[in-house]
């Protein structure tokens, strides 16, 4: 069984930064793609970076470029994202996904209905 753990969710201020990590463990899978998602109460949850693991094409949410940034590290199974300038509007539960399934390139890779792997999520808060 595949398990994804999150970690670095936290509190900050608005402008200040988080890394959050994504640690792969159990069975190994071909994962084709891995993913960050966020979700607040009442709303759907919505992608926020994802990159394919091979090549490391990235992806991003309008809302989080140039503040936000997804990366890999193969050898050891761990995603992360690295997110500056913290904004209230940030605050969520953020999600790590993965995908065994080829889908192609492009924006439908921040759709959560491609992800069939998920961790349990971590919270991030950002206060003003």
């Amino acid at each position: 069984q595949v398990q994804l753990v999150e970690s670095g969710g936290g509190s900050v201020q608005a402008g200040e930064s988080l890394r959050l990590s994504c640690d792969t463990r159990g069975y190994t899978i071909s994962s084709r793609y891995m993913g960050w998602f966020r979700q607040s109460p009442g709303t759907e949850r919505e992608g926020v970076a994802a990159i394919v693991t091979e090549g490391g094409t990235t992806y991003y949410a309008d809302s989080v470029k140039a503040r936000f940034t997804i990366s890999q590290d193969k050898t050891h199974n761990t995603l992360t994202l690295q997110m500056n300038n913290l904004k209230p509007e940030d605050t969520a539960t953020y999600y790590c996904a993965t995908s065994d399934k080829w889908f192609g390139y492009g924006d439908i890779l921040l759709s959560k209905r491609r992800y069939n792997y998920w961790g349990q999520g971590t919270q991030v808060t950002v206060s003003s």
